[in-house]
């Protein structure tokens, strides 16, 4: 939301004349803005901005973004999004000239370079998933579903199975699992989750039939739990023609450990055939405000055709033996018939990939493993301290996240999970997800990730002891220290303010 008092600040302190910045001369022929552009979308007169100095529009926007919360700043346990800390290391990586003064419309052989590096991610990802093939094209995870969906159905398409078009999604999926499904074309058909996490068997069951497409799972699941069943899901799908996506928001947790692709019940058949990755949260990068993101997507073998194109590709030191001009080792493949095609602009964002190509290079695979190991020990810490005055349905052990309830709060005080979270920003930390997944009543949904220290997990549970502590009123009207307490967020959402009417 705008600090309106605070950009109010910048018009009262103008001064006609007064400026940050001066432009360079023009190095073109200079011409009428009216011939450049049409007169009906020019505006009648120029926009009435502030005239300042250099030091107060820097001063302006520092002090804005001591308002902020992120995570260099404070600790940011929110839930299924794993708010890790990004290394700086990976951040200087990705601003070497050497990559960010490529430029995509470059010939092949004068990028050899960053295709290398792009390549070498893709075996990475199929390593890590346990599935053969991968396009690192899709902008964003909830993106990755939707371009895996495509692909699915396309496969079905191709293979004479167009009639398939339901899509099984549990109760407690992300809410972009039946978005992406319907923008697909399909059908989402919701299954039933028990108390304990896991996919209700009979439910799941008595949904499971002949025209079915995909079963979208997350596992672990948004409640920390490690589906037990995930095995047998994937052997009854295959067994129906059906594929398995893996949401793969929840990697953190079983890096190095398990493979998607891996998941069958026999250890001879197919797991998962299709997964997202979300870099930013599985293996660091940029994370909120809209982007950038990145959301790769790993496929089963028999889906290969259908990624989308370009993909990157490596030819063998004995591809043109006769060719008197040696091609390019690493080039962008457009070759497949059955690609759905492009579905974002250039290769995708490189950036974020780049910065994720570091950090699992710093890691390793046992490194990645540690990293799983440590999430899911700081989680399991975390919830130990905290069942005790916020209970956790689902039990005393999780994965990388748990999820505690508020509702005994809320009915004994009228204390509400968004009381909670909105105090926790008077004391430094930013609030954990609340009112997700909607199985759970007064869900705070926290996710410690394994950067953080136990010292951070120890003063967090203390805080949040102290808070259901506190006298009812304060926490309605918390928070009491930010500059905006409690804006009215629906409306804020529907009928925002967007420019400056003062």
């Amino acid at each position: 939301m705008r600090n309106t008092h605070s950009t109010q600040l910048l018009f009262d302190l103008t001064k006609p004349g007064r400026r940050a910045l001066r432009l360079p001369e023009l190095d073109v022929p200079e011409r009428p803005v009216d011939e450049l552009l049409p007169p009906s979308v020019l505006a009648e007169r120029a926009p009435d901005m502030p005239q300042l100095a250099e030091p107060q529009v820097v001063r302006h926007f520092t002090n804005l973004s001591t308002q902020n919360m992120s995570v260099d700043t404070h600790f940011y346990p929110l839930g299924s999004c794993t708010m890790k800390h990004n290394p700086k290391r990976n951040e200087r990586a990705a601003s070497l000239p050497g990559i960010v003064d490529l430029h995509p419309y470059q010939p092949e052989e004068s990028i050899q370079g960053m295709l290398e590096l792009l390549y070498e991610m893709q075996q990475y990802l199929c390593e890590i998933s346990g599935l053969p093939a991968c396009s690192l094209q899709p902008a964003a995870g909830a993106h990755g579903e939707l371009t895996a969906l495509w692909v699915a159905a396309a496969y079905f398409k191709d293979q004479g199975q167009a009639h398939r078009r339901k899509v099984l999604v549990p109760d407690s999926a992300h809410g972009t699992n039946p978005a992406s499904a319907i923008m697909a074309g399909f059908e989402a058909v919701t299954v039933k989750t028990l108390t304990s996490g896991a996919v209700d068997m009979d439910d799941f069951r008595a949904k499971l039939s002949d025209d079915i497409a995909v079963f979208m799972i997350t596992n672990p699941n948004t409640v920390g739990v490690f589906e037990p069943e995930i095995g047998t899901i994937c052997d009854e799908v295959h067994a129906r023609g059906g594929l398995v996506y893996l949401d793969g928001a929840n990697m953190n947790a079983i890096l190095g450990i398990t493979r998607p692709g891996d998941w069958s019940s026999t250890g001879e058949g197919r797991g998962a055939d299709m997964q997202h990755y979300n870099p930013h949260k599985t293996f660091s990068g940029p994370h909120g405000g809209g982007g950038p993101g990145a959301g790769p997507i790993c496929v089963a073998e028999m889906l290969r055709p259908y990624l989308p194109a370009p993909v990157v590709a490596k030819r063998s030191a004995d591809d043109n033996p006769q060719s008197a001009v040696r091609d390019p080792q690493y080039y962008l493949d457009y070759s497949s018939e059955k690609s759905i095609g492009r579905v974002r602009s250039f290769f995708g964002n490189t950036g974020v990939l780049v910065r994720a190509y570091c950090y699992i290079r710093t890691h390793g695979p046992d490194g990645l493993r540690r990293v799983s190991e440590q999430a899911v020990l700081n989680a399991n810490y975390l919830l130990s301290r905290v069942k005790h005055f916020l209970p956790v349905p689902q039990g005393d052990r999780c994965m990388h996240e748990f999820v505690a309830s508020a509702k005994k709060l809320k009915a004994d005080r009228g204390v509400t999970a968004m009381d909670i979270a909105k105090r926790l920003l008077d004391y430094g930390v930013h609030a954990p997800t609340v009112y997700f997944p909607q199985t759970v009543p007064e869900a705070l949904m926290c996710e410690p990730t394994e950067t953080e220290s136990k010292e951070t997990l120890d003063l967090f549970a203390e805080t949040l002891f102290r808070i259901t502590e506190e006298p009812a009123e304060l926490l309605h009207e918390a928070p009491h220290t930010t500059a905006i307490s409690r804006p009215d967020e629906v409306n804020a959402a529907r009928n925002p303010t967007l420019c400056h009417c003062g």
